[in-house]
């Protein structure tokens, strides 16, 4: 802990005939049969005359509990007064003796201590997390005397909240001591914005516990055979080897070669049946643009891997190049191929506000065969562009950009060739794997793989092994399905099932292609066809909590949720 340069100001002017007393907490030979023995038993005396003793009124938890912006006039108050302020951050979903311990730290540092708990929708800590919240575990602390004040991040990082208190201590657990070890990759970061107001960060060293790890040994929050699961993949050391595995592709250059999609969503909500119509009436309330597609994949990627490429076709005059570049991480570079007389492929849906379901769909496209100077230009910078890449992901949505000759250039290109072929309202029963005769890698989801064995009713095990795997030359697939999971399969191993993560579903839009784009390097740099499987349904339950393509699976967060599941 570090020590204290200065004396800080007094914080509690006591009566002079006040008794000061020492507490401790119960030893653990206090302690009978899971109870505190009595005071009595225990020989404690109870100090000052119960008569006329003035009882201590403490503030109600939910009178601690304010916004960002109040904490930081509260703050800005008490270091007008000489005063220090602490600030202590972190999820805080099951209140334990080591939190007890960190606060405790933080009390003995400065004059005012406040505490911030992250908002349920940043919570990166697996199925079912938060267990409390955010109300609550606001509350919770808030309970706590040696808490002054509580506040809820409604942001995805605690940067905001340190420009905003600007507090003069920042407390942090020891485990966040050794940037090399923060699989957030964030307290640099958090360092520079204390510092930057004049503040400094002090590591406490105390008894640690792990909430995750507690809840993960004593409460039910895992359906049995998830919970099953998940231990015999601790028992063998699958949380070290699953993060060495995602570290492997972080030099990695991966090459997406698909379709462009613009998914737009139109924020409705029902006014009722038409009086003259059998339609429902909806009113317009906002909407939002997001470049899907390949685009949305190749940011998915994009964290993980040095550096990303999209070859991709774009109407001709619909949608400006700068609007497709506005929509890519840094690491993404674009190689557009315009397509004259066509539109961008868009995908309206109209929403329903209050629980974000999809109400109807309306495609812009033009899928009809392309002339052959243009589909000799397509397959010209295909094979060019994918030569370098360390894996190429092909994003087939079926909209016209990739055909039988795309495929050969792909195929006799590509160093490691990873595909999925998506059957949509657009293509249904036109678009299947099968027109790829090679891959090293496929990933589609259960209905596509029956559409490509035309095989309606057979074990889904069954349909990978014996008709899938007969069909194409391919020695690693992962068929998603849905929230029974996902099969992962090798020639080597034969099917696997790994359960699904999560039910909590958002939007599913984008989800399958965030499995693979996440999986396909994994594959390539070696890792075991279950271990990937592990990973891209982690990746998968990240996404269907995301509306459209608001935001990617990044790595700091997928890292988070598989520490978290495997603790």
């Amino acid at each position: 802990m570090a020590t204290r340069t200065a004396r800080r100001p007094a914080r509690r002017k006591r009566q002079a005939t006040e008794q000061v007393r020492r507490i401790s907490l119960p030893r653990v030979d206090q302690f009978r049969d899971g109870r505190l023995r009595s005071a009595g038993a225990l020989g404690i005396i109870h100090m000052g005359n119960a008569s006329t003793d003035k009882p201590i009124v403490h503030p109600a938890p939910h009178e601690k509990i304010k916004t960002i912006e109040e904490l930081g006039a509260i703050a800005r108050a008490a270091q007008a007064e000489g005063r220090t302020v602490a600030l202590c951050h972190g999820v805080f979903d099951l209140v334990h003796l080591g939190h007890v311990r960190h606060i405790l730290a933080a009390r003995n540092e400065a004059d005012v201590v406040i505490v911030t708990v992250t908002a349920d929708r940043f919570v990166n800590k697996g199925p079912g997390r938060p267990i409390f919240p955010e109300s609550m575990r606001a509350e919770m602390l808030a309970a706590l005397g040696t808490v002054d004040w509580v506040g809820i991040n409604q942001t995805s990082s605690a940067e905001p909240i340190l420009d905003t208190v600007r507090p003069d201590i920042y407390v942090k657990g020891s485990d966040y001591e050794n940037p090399e070890d923060d699989v957030t990759g964030k307290i640099a970061t958090e360092r520079d914005a204390v510092e930057r107001h004049g503040g400094r960060i002090v590591f406490t060293r105390d008894v640690t516990f792990s909430s995750s790890s507690l809840m993960n040994r004593y409460f039910d929050i895992y359906d049995p055979p998830l919970r099953d699961y998940l231990q015999k993949v601790r028992e063998s050391g699958g949380a070290e080897r699953l993060l060495k595995l995602i570290d492997k592709i972080q030099d990695m250059h991966v090459v997406l070669v698909g379709d462009t999609i613009i998914d737009e969503y139109q924020y409705v909500t029902a006014l009722g049946k038409a009086s003259k119509e059998n339609i429902v009436a909806t009113l317009f309330k906002n909407g939002e643009q997001f470049a899907g597609g390949v685009i949305a994949a190749a940011n998915h990627v994009a964290s993980f891997c040095k550096s990303v490429e999209i070859v991709t076709t774009l109407g001709g005059k619909d949608y400006p190049e700068e609007f497709i570049r506005a929509h890519v991480r840094p690491n993404v570079t674009l190689t557009p191929i315009r397509i004259q007389g066509r539109p961008t492929t868009r995908k309206l849906r109209y929403v329903e506000l209050g629980y974000l379901h999809k109400l109807f769909e309306v495609y812009t496209m033009d899928d009809t065969p392309l002339d052959e100077a243009e589909r000799k230009e397509i397959d010209r910078i295909t094979a060019e562009r994918v030569r370098g890449g360390d894996v190429v992901i092909v994003t087939d949505f079926g909209h016209g950009m990739i055909a039988p000759s795309t495929i050969d250039a792909l195929i006799a290109n590509s160093k490691f060739l990873a595909i999925n072929a998506q059957s949509n309202s657009g293509n249904h029963g036109y678009n299947l794997i099968t027109k790829y005769p090679r891959a090293d890698y496929i990933c589609i989801d259960a209905p596509e793989a029956r559409l490509a064995a035309t095989d309606k009713f057979s074990d889904i095990a069954s349909v990978i092994e014996t008709s899938l795997h007969g069909k194409i030359d391919c020695d690693n697939m992962i068929i998603t399905h849905g929230s029974f999971g996902c099969y992962p399969f090798s020639s080597k191993t034969g099917v696997a099932r790994v359960p699904a993560f999560t039910k909590t579903v958002v939007d599913t839009v984008g989800a399958g292609d965030a499995f693979l784009t996440i999986t396909a390097p994994l594959v390539a740099a070696g890792g075991n066809i279950e271990d990937v499987a592990f990973i891209g349904n982690a990746a998968g339950a990240i996404k269907v909590g995301i509306v459209g393509h608001r935001n990617s699976v990044e790595k700091a967060p997928l890292v988070k949720f598989v520490t978290a599941l495997l603790k």
